[in-house]
């Protein structure tokens, strides 16, 4: 499982007029294809008056990576498409772009609206920026006062970092892995017999 991944830095627009037309570009950080549902809903009831909400958007990546592009009334492939295609060129994941056209009264062919769509969803993943998130599993480890030395010797920020310690009857530590070392760190816990449990959710740190 890879332990990192690129998303947006933050939510960001761009901008583009072509021939009249207005293209208004919205770059927004999604965990769900319901998050991007109702991301375009909010924009098609504030730009109600636009002529066209085409979008894209990319959650995951490799194997489990999901997107969907829509047109939104525009020629079969020529705004979702361009769209999906800024997003990959860009890297990113878990993150949606919408672009808002509102027609200009010339027709632009549709080299030149893909070319459009293309553009200004560009220049909004360009503005969001990027940053680099490592995905790190919870494993909890449960010994006594004599061993928590032991314990401590296997920290190795930021790859395993403490995040929680209690002390009771035993000594409770759980720890924040990056997931490409999870292998490695359960091998030295079980070496030193330390008790430990793997919690199975994934979450960026």
């Amino acid at each position: 499982m890879p332990d990192h991944r690129l998303v947006p830095a933050r939510p960001a627009r761009g901008a583009l007029r072509e021939k009249g037309s207005r293209f208004l570009a919205f770059v927004l950080p999604i965990e769900t294809g319901e998050d991007a549902a109702e991301e375009i809903q909010r924009l098609r009831r504030e730009y109600h008056d636009a002529t066209h909400v085409a979008f894209a958007w990319r959650i995951g990546s490799g194997d489990e990576a999901r997107g969907r592009a829509f047109d939104d009334g525009e020629p079969s492939g020529i705004a979702g498409k361009p769209i999906a295609s800024a997003i990959e060129a860009a890297g990113l994941e878990d993150v949606l772009v919408a672009v808002v056209r509102y027609f200009g009264g010339i027709k632009l062919g549709t080299a030149g609206l893909a070319r459009a769509y293309r553009e200004a969803a560009a220049r909004a993943l360009s503005h969001a920026g990027s940053r680099l998130l490592h995905k790190t599993i919870s494993v909890v480890v449960t010994c006594g006062y004599e061993s928590a030395g032991a314990l401590r010797r296997l920290l190795r920020p930021p790859e395993v970092s403490l995040s929680e310690e209690r002390f009771g009857a035993e000594c409770v530590f759980r720890l924040a892995v990056r997931t490409a070392h999870l292998p490695s760190l359960t091998r030295a816990l079980n070496e030193a017999r330390l008790r430990h449990r793997v919690e199975t959710e994934v979450v960026p740190d």
